[in-house]
């Protein structure tokens, strides 16, 4: 690998708006997951430790006696413990106030939600697709029991709309294949076909296309019970895995996510296995008599049409396949598939790659009581949450890693103390997730040395840039005990981040150019993204931790600086990739951008500071659709959230937009719609697992965002021109108990 820098130089000269314009654009470490803490209640515990007078923190934030004391601390004038903000003067005092305050209840709030063992974890919910393959896999595997079924369906019947279907994402338009499956699975419940509510989403299936129109996804599901025709599926061959790394479409071409579902998928696709069906589906096809009505091939001149041959040339290859080359094919998959079950049974931390991988070891002779089997089992048992009601809902993934990383930084940087308990403790929890050893990322980058971490409780072969970056930046606002531990861990990895540098300069999730056109073009990637290119919100993570780890000058630094002006929209956001969508993506890169030296004067700044002040709502707060990935005049509308809102602030703030009336209204929205709790409310979903295709609410988004906001709107933005956090080397602090919370 390239020999990194020694990261003592100062922040290098602007890139030139114009150069870049032609490259365009639980208790212990490593246990199942608990639910999460029920928050505490105001006065439900010691004071938090945030706040009080930092007697060496440069150009304070000075809060005028008529604003009030402050929450934290005694005496008409309290010191901001960090930022350099403005003063701001008496005639703000109420409003002052109002935001001390509300930032206290986030912080009470957010501290009372850690475990015991130092991480934070909100539900992570997606939508009934999970729960609907839930039981169709119970099914399958001959263990559905009924108050499992009853709970699942209890929570599919909850989110059914008042027109029959289902949608994938809160407020949005219904779709076919999360309908079909809510469908079959209340089938499976027990609902009666003519029961009003499934009478009505029939009809609905039947109008828009029934079984046929359904994604290749849903129909495999129909297809293991006799409700769809292998035949009429595109073809997988498991001799894919067999493919070396060179060659287009082998399993490293796909994004991680996609490789852990293709993998067991095509031992599935190569055995097609039939298990009865409960119940005939005539009622979902247009025509029950010509269940497959008739495709015309795309022109083979196309790449669809190209692509719909060779699926016609597989499913010929399939009749004539070497028996010793399928064998030695399929067996090469099943040790895949065990080689990456992480140690508690699940693979990759994620729900779908594991629903496929046991089914397909199923097919290939384990049996349910093989300890491979246990384990995968077991561990799908822990993506369910259940609810008060009785429901019960399947968690796609679980995100500890990332909920955790972003509440300690959310923490610090309102004020809590470097070397509060329970920043120590959620350190010494994300120290003792560090992956060392190599995964399937080292393919593309076999010389590297591993380090970073992972965003589930359970995923060492598939350590992401995002949290890497976003550890970094969390373990250096905490004064751990450990010093010498955590520079380790740092060093770690900053080198693996820098290592996993794609060639344009910039940072995918999870590997290293990532790019290949070949996948989302064949038939059977009707699902979703299956590639990882680089994106501008990972790449301004991986920017912004250099940064302040004084590595602005690095040239791998500059280089990922320069892809983020040339990836900049004509109007001034980014696209937001991992989350909703330019509201995130500019959030991310403006920080990232002024971190690293640009001044908030420079021409990309200002055009995104311009974007979002003509998208903020005239509640003050901001929102943006899912459907801005489908369509561009989406971009940055939609109902106002506490998370986008929070993004948008946390951009202008680092722009210097801090005495804008266009922040003042932003944190005015923050501070009225927070809740008596101190947190707050969001029933839309800000997250995203595939843009448009698979949309995700985190559920302490809505807390962690926030509370960033309204600490860098009290205390300024958390580094200073050394890259170091302004309250991490500061003396101890007065007037707030150490302990307790």
């Amino acid at each position: 690998m390239t020999a990194t820098t020694d990261g003592t130089g100062a922040p290098g000269a602007e890139p030139d708006e114009g150069a870049a314009a032609g490259t365009a654009a639980p208790p212990g470490t490593r246990e199942a997951v608990r639910r999460r803490r029920a928050p505490r209640g105001p006065g439900a515990g010691p004071e938090a430790d945030y706040g009080p007078a930092r007697a060496n923190a440069p150009d304070r934030l000075r809060i005028d006696a008529a604003r009030g004391d402050a929450p934290w601390g005694d005496g008409p004038r309290v010191d901001a413990p960090w930022g350099d903000g403005p003063r701001v003067d008496a005639a703000r005092g109420d409003a002052a106030r109002r935001v001390q305050d509300a930032t206290a209840r986030a912080i009470r709030n957010l501290l009372g939600r850690q475990d015991p063992a130092g991480w934070w974890k909100g539900d992570l919910e997606t939508n009934v697709t999970m729960d609907a393959e839930d039981l169709l896999l119970r099914q399958f595997l001959g263990i559905r029991d009924e108050a499992v079924t009853q709970a699942a369906a209890l929570f599919i019947r909850r989110e059914q709309r008042d027109d029959g279907t289902w949608a994938t994402f809160h407020g949005g338009p219904p779709e076919l294949s999360a309908t079909i499956e809510a469908y079959v699975a209340l089938r499976l419940a027990g609902d009666a076909p003519d029961a009003p509510h499934m009478a009505t989403a029939s009809a609905w299936i039947r109008a828009h296309g029934g079984l046929a129109a359904a994604r290749v996804f849903t129909r495999i599901w129909l297809a293991l019970f006799g409700w769809w025709d292998w035949e009429n599926l595109p073809e997988l061959p498991p001799e894919l895995v067999l493919l070396p790394p060179w060659v287009p479409l082998n399993i490293y071409d796909f994004g991680c996510w996609a490789r852990q579902t293709i993998v067991p998928l095509t031992v599935v696709s190569a055995m097609r296995p039939v298990r009865p069906a409960p119940f005939a589906l005539d009622e979902l096809h247009t025509d029950a008599r010509v269940p497959v009505p008739p495709r015309r091939m795309a022109p083979p001149t196309t790449w669809n049409g190209a692509f719909q041959w060779m699926d016609r040339a597989l499913h010929v290859y399939r009749r004539f396949a070497p028996r010793r080359l399928r064998e030695a094919a399929m067996a090469s998959a099943g040790r895949w598939i065990i080689e990456r079950q992480e140690n508690d049974g699940c693979w990759g931390g994620i729900q779908p790659p594991a629903v496929y991988s046991v089914i397909a070891l199923h097919l290939l002779g384990y049996d349910l009581g093989h300890p491979v089997m246990r384990a995968g089992l077991e561990s799908l048992d822990r993506f369910a949450v259940w609810r008060e009601d009785g429901s019960r809902m399947i968690e796609a993934c679980q995100s500890p890693v990332w909920d955790t990383c972003l509440a300690a930084i959310a923490l610090a940087d309102a004020g809590v103390r470097p070397d509060h308990p329970a920043l120590v403790k959620a350190a010494d929890w994300m120290l003792g997730e560090e992956i060392v050893r190599t995964g399937d990322w080292a393919v593309r980058r076999p010389g590297l040395a591993p380090g970073g971490w992972a965003f589930e409780f359970h995923n060492d072969t598939y350590p992401d840039i995002d949290d890497t970056a976003e550890v970094v930046l969390a373990l250096r606002r905490i004064r751990h005990p450990d010093p010498a531990r955590v520079e380790g861990a740092i060093a770690r990895g900053v080198s693996w981040n820098l290592g996993m540098q794609s060639r344009g300069g910039a940072w995918g999730a999870f590997d290293a150019d990532n790019t290949s056109p070949f996948p989302n073009r064949l038939p059977f990637c009707d699902f979703g993204e299956v590639i990882d290119p680089p994106s501008a919100d990972v790449t301004a993570h991986v920017v912004e931790m250099l940064a302040a780890e004084g590595r602005a000058a690095d040239p791998r630094t500059r280089r990922g600086i320069a892809w983020l002006l040339a990836e900049q929209e004509p109007e001034g956001p980014w696209f937001g990739r991992w989350g909703t969508n330019y509201v995130y993506g500019t959030g991310s890169v403006v920080p990232a951008l002024t971190a690293a030296g640009l001044s908030p004067g420079h021409p990309a700044i200002r055009r995104a500071v311009l974007w979002l002040e003509s998208v903020q709502n005239p509640d003050g707060g901001w929102g943006e659709d899912q459907r801005s990935y489908q369509d561009r005049a989406w971009a940055g509308k939609g109902e106002s959230t506490p998370s986008q809102t929070a993004w948008a602030l946390m951009a202008l703030l680092s722009a210097g937009e801090r005495d804008a009336k266009t922040v003042e209204r932003g944190i005015a929205y923050l501070v009225e719609t927070q809740l008596a709790d101190g947190g707050w409310d969001e029933p839309h979903f800000t997250g995203t697992g595939f843009p448009w295709d698979f949309s995700i609410n985190y559920h302490l988004y809505r807390h962690v965002f926030p509370l960033t906001a309204l600490g860098r709107y009290l205390y300024g933005e958390p580094f200073g021109h050394d890259g170091r956090h302004l309250g991490a080397h500061l003396g101890d602090r007065t007037g707030v108990p150490a302990e307790g919370v």
